[in-house]
């Protein structure tokens, strides 16, 4: 997921010594490891995470300096095309950490509309999502111990989002109202 706009910012460097530009080429070369809408990985559940090892943990470094990188809160196995159960996120504080084989195990019934973003559908594609505003996610860290998240608001959010991208789901296809889906799958068509 894109760090979003509107209830939480990412801060940003605003230096005239050149930062915002090496910043920026770094954002372009994390972001060629990310797949993009089309690509038919997105569209595909994931499996199981079977093996927890060095080999996993290495993933996961990755995944958190590409999301990083890319100025994303959150980033799914099927955006580097693999079919793994697990995602990234950045928490407001300390290192990104990585949630393993998640699952939703409640969600509230109080839902709220608000804006997301995508690293697999570019900078233009920001549309409306509603989501319950509360979930409890169960997973697995990545040495493989069982974890829960009781997450509310914008953090119910990016599990959300993320938890779509190992189902198969994209952000678009949650997308309420004709005008918005169409606006966005323009943006998303090829251009000849």
């Amino acid at each position: 997921m894109e760090a979003s706009t509107s209830k939480r910012t990412r801060p940003r460097r605003d230096a005239d010594d050149g930062t915002d530009t090496v910043d920026e080429q770094r954002r372009q070369m994390a972001l060629r490891h990310v797949r993009q809408y089309p690509d038919p990985v997105l569209r595909v559940p994931t499996d199981e995470v079977t093996e927890f090892d060095e080999e996993l943990a290495a993933l996961v470094e990755r995944m958190a300096s590409i999301m990083g990188d890319a100025h994303g809160i959150g980033l799914a196995a099927p955006q580097l095309g693999l079919r793994l159960r697990l995602f990234v996120y950045q928490p407001e504080e300390g290192m990104a950490e990585a949630v393993v084989n998640p699952k939703i195990t409640w969600s509230s019934d109080e839902t709220d509309l608000d804006e997301e973003g995508c690293l697999s559908l570019g900078d233009a594609v920001r549309v409306p999502v509603r989501r319950p505003v509360a979930v409890k996610v169960e997973a697995q860290t990545v040495s493989g111990k069982p974890k829960s998240w009781d997450l509310d608001d914008y953090y119910a959010r990016v599990f959300q989002h993320e938890i779509d991208h190992l189902d198969g789901v994209l952000m678009i296809d949650r997308v309420e109202g004709d005008e918005f889906r169409s606006g966005a799958m323009a943006l998303l068509r090829p251009r000849p």
